[in-house]
């Protein structure tokens, strides 16, 4: 005989924890780098991880996803593309939920995609001991970190985030997320040669990039910081896709 066990026995539950996990990422000197903290105390302590922490009870996912970023690089969250420097792009990643995940008890981490301009030194907050930025291309490919194993599933869920970030930039505006309110074509170009991690040609680029309708606007500036002639400024344009689509080459 079966019982049917009520749904109001919440003893028959063991229990568990909600936390939010932050993939950090950013251009610096033309390469993709990602946020990481060493934690402080068990469980992994003295290992690299993700930023993040503990859902509060008042508070619900992309608050406390907010909170962090705060907390972590001092910026505040939007959810549209074309921001620069005014704040960082954030959006939910996925859910991770593996019961072995976190030694401490059943916890389900909801993570989250953070994108911005080159951000300055990180600074460690809650129970981190320190904070850096780290190369993607060695964390998630080859190099000296690539054998280095991150806390908890954070290994995982970074080359998701990671892989997110790479495939949303050939049919979205996700791209300018990493570039100040002006660019140039060039300094757009670097950030999709850092993200997909190949060389792109110029003008091939520049005829995609300024042939694509909504893609860029003209700021009505031009700059020198990369040296040579002056160059055009843009802006974000209004389109959130792109159409033709920017296609990935093969590394």
């Amino acid at each position: 005989m079966i019982v049917a066990m009520s749904r109001y026995d919440r003893s028959a539950f063991p229990p568990f924890a909600v936390t939010v996990d932050l993939v950090v990422l950013t251009v610096r000197e033309h390469a993709l780098c990602a946020l990481l903290v060493r934690r402080g105390e068990p469980p992994f302590q003295g290992y690299w991880a993700l930023p993040g922490g503990f859902v509060r009870p008042d508070e619900g996912l992309a608050e406390a996803a907010s909170r962090e970023l705060a907390e972590e690089t001092g910026l505040r969250a939007h959810s549209t593309p074309g921001q620069g420097s005014a704040g960082a792009h954030l959006e939910q990643l996925a859910t991770y939920g593996h019961p072995q995940r976190d030694p401490r008890m059943r916890v389900v981490s909801v993570a989250h995609l953070a994108l911005a301009p080159d951000l300055p030194t990180p600074r460690p907050g809650g129970d981190a001991r320190s904070a850096r930025w780290a190369l993607v291309a060695e964390l998630i490919g080859q190099g000296p970190d690539a054998g280095v194993p991150l806390a908890f599933d954070h290994g995982g869920i970074l080359a998701d985030g990671v892989e997110r970030a790479r495939s949303k930039i050939e049919y979205s505006s996700l791209a300018t997320a990493f570039c100040p309110p002006e660019f140039t074509v060039g300094e757009l170009r670097q950030v999709y040669e850092a993200v997909w991690g190949v060389a792109l040609d110029p003008r091939n680029f520049h005829r995609k990039v300024t042939g694509t309708p909504g893609f860029l606007v003209p700021s009505g500036s031009t700059t020198t910081r990369q040296g040579g002639r002056p160059a055009q400024l843009f802006k974000a344009g209004g389109a959130t896709v792109l159409n033709p689509p920017m296609l990935r080459p093969e590394s």
